[in-house]
């Protein structure tokens, strides 16, 4: 059964059940990068059938990622591959980058992560140290590949996080002002300015108020699309 549920990915499992329930069950072992092998035994499963392409645009982190069903679509022309999973934070990517980011050479990396990370109690601190270590793996192998991180929403879910999110955005932020090759996607303000300010409305999540439904994604993908066009030359 934690096998499937896995599979599933946490955004269907909370419609499925409580969020609340699933957390009190699998709090502790989501929090380890060992919890989500069963996701990445399976895109290397499809690797060992057909490998992808090398030099794609590489979309990877938590569920928002994983569960982006209509990615390939969204992002043409752009050519891209998706290695989201599960429930991941910052540090999980950074475990698993030597599985589901250098086999692949990817020409850009898009990472959305960090939501997870201050659900489970993590500080704005350490998102960004976990990100300067995933910058740092990266680089051990591809030591130019432009990494474009899509800041942390903000959600009807985790509304009374959003501070902390905000901040952990800043910080990120401020490591891509001194590093060319690392460009921050901003998906937060347009879901906000859709809310007025306040929390953002409920059309662009699924019923959890967490995941993003069929209208959040399109919004994410009018926003990351043009990103990608204009910052990678593409025309």
């Amino acid at each position: 059964m934690t096998t499937f549920l896995k599979w599933l990915g946490l955004g269907l499992l909370v419609i499925l059940a409580s969020a609340t329930g699933y957390f009190v069950l699998y709090g502790d072992e989501m929090s380890k990068a060992e919890f989500w092998e069963s996701n990445i035994e399976d895109y290397e499963a499809r690797d060992a059938e057909r490998f992808p392409d090398k030099g794609l645009i590489l979309f990877t982190g938590s569920s928002s990622i994983r569960l982006w069903s209509t990615l390939e679509a969204d992002m043409a022309p752009l050519r891209v591959l998706n290695r989201g999973f599960g429930g991941a934070h910052m540090d999980h990517v950074v475990h698993f980058a030597d599985r589901i980011i250098k086999p692949y050479e990817p020409r850009a990396i898009v990472v959305y992560v960090g939501d997870n990370d201050i659900g489970a109690d993590k500080t704005p601190e350490t998102v960004e140290a976990d990100f300067r270590a995933l910058v740092s793996k990266v680089r051990q192998t591809q030591p130019t590949v432009p990494l474009f991180y899509l800041t942390i929403k903000a959600s009807r879910l985790r509304w009374e996080l959003w501070p902390l999110m905000d901040e952990a955005n800043h910080r990120i932020g401020e490591i891509a002002a001194a590093d060319p090759l690392i460009h921050v996607i901003d998906v937060s303000a347009p879901m906000l300015a859709r809310g007025g300010g306040g929390k953002p409305p409920s059309d662009l999540f699924l019923l959890d108020g967490l995941h993003l439904s069929a209208k959040g994604y399109a919004l994410w993908t009018s926003i990351v699309q043009a990103r990608l066009l204009a910052d990678l030359g593409i025309r």
